[in-house]
């Protein structure tokens, strides 16, 4: 997941070398909404890993 948010951001930049306005806003905001799927999945398995030992 954090591999799509990454490939998101990159879609963004680039698209806002471009000058391609809309696109880059879209992409950035499903960048920042992967990311923070990405750290809610990641601290919830961390927590859980803990636990487990």
């Amino acid at each position: 997941m954090l591999q799509w948010a990454a490939i998101f951001f990159i879609i963004a930049i680039v698209a806002a070398i471009f000058g391609f306005g809309g696109i880059v806003s879209a992409a950035a905001g499903i960048a920042k909404v992967l990311f923070y799927i990405f750290l809610v999945l990641f601290l919830i398995s961390l927590i859980t890993g803990r636990l487990r030992r």
